[in-house]
């Protein structure tokens, strides 16, 4: 059976297929792109061409992705989902620290909002949850800014069950991203959780760096996929899973958007 290509998200009825932004960034995942008009035009294109949600990070860059979006997109589409996350410290390219120190936390949403220029953050999520810190001290200073109005629904990433139904009981979740695709199933007990409780999936690195586009069938033998088929697996597996699949090169992005072909579950 194939799901609706549309869904919830954040308190907005989007296109479940959205666009991930690391990739518009240097090598690294640091520094600017190689051709900033090149970034802004992709990010337009997206929108022009049906995207909804647009998912970044205060340490893409850091802060560039952020940049390109407002750059590219403000003043912002009332239908469109402008998501991003906080939680990590960047010390070059390559490198991540998670820091989930509340005051910490405050100081990337300020920051993100500034960035995006935007009076709220459409869904916020931390980014990673940092073991030195108790879990009701991270989520606990993002609820607080979610009752002052900077942020309108937080979301959390790369987390287990378990550690979700711990922070269910500190804030309410409306997202969870975690790793999945073809190839890298191991967060399936996290997306039929996200399906018990209607909360939305939402997949990075959904083609694993393109390693998803061969696929291997009875007898041994690969068959290759197109991203599109890759991307429609996907969105048929679950009606909660809202991919982000990411790249700073048009032809690509318009092969990632027709996702037309449905695959068996």
């Amino acid at each position: 059976m194939t799901a609706p290509m549309q869904g919830f998200l954040a308190g907005k009825v989007v296109r479940r297929l959205g666009f991930g932004t690391m990739r518009l960034t240097g090598p690294g995942i640091w520094g600017p792109p190689a051709s900033e008009k090149d970034a802004i035009h992709l990010l337009r294109t997206a929108v022009e061409s049906g995207v909804q949600h647009i998912d970044t990070a205060d340490a893409y860059g850091p802060h560039v992705a952020e940049s390109l979006i407002r750059k590219a997109l403000h003043p912002y589409a009332d239908d469109l989902i402008i998501a991003t996350k906080g939680g990590f410290t960047r010390q070059g390219p390559g490198q991540w620290t998670p820091c989930g120190v509340p005051a910490y936390l405050r100081q990337c949403v300020e920051l993100s909002l500034r960035q995006l220029n935007v009076e709220a953050i459409d869904l916020y999520y931390l980014h990673r949850v940092d073991q030195n810190v108790p879990l009701t001290d991270q989520l606990g200073e993002l609820e607080k800014l979610r009752t002052e109005g900077k942020i309108k629904a937080l979301g959390m990433s790369k987390v287990s069950v378990a550690q979700l139904q711990q922070a269910t009981a500190i804030a309410p979740i409306a997202a969870v991203q975690n790793p999945f695709n073809l190839l890298n199933p191991q967060s399936a007990d996290v997306v039929s959780w996200c399906e018990r409780n209607g909360i939305p999936f939402v997949p990075y690195a959904p083609l694993g760096a393109g390693k998803c586009l061969e696929r291997q069938v009875s007898g041994g033998e690969k068959t290759s996929l197109t991203p599109g088929q890759a991307l429609r697996w996907l969105l048929d597996y679950s009606p909660v899973m809202f991919p982000i699949p990411g790249t700073s090169n048009i032809a690509h992005l318009e092969e990632n958007l027709r996702a037309d072909v449905s695959l068996q579950r």
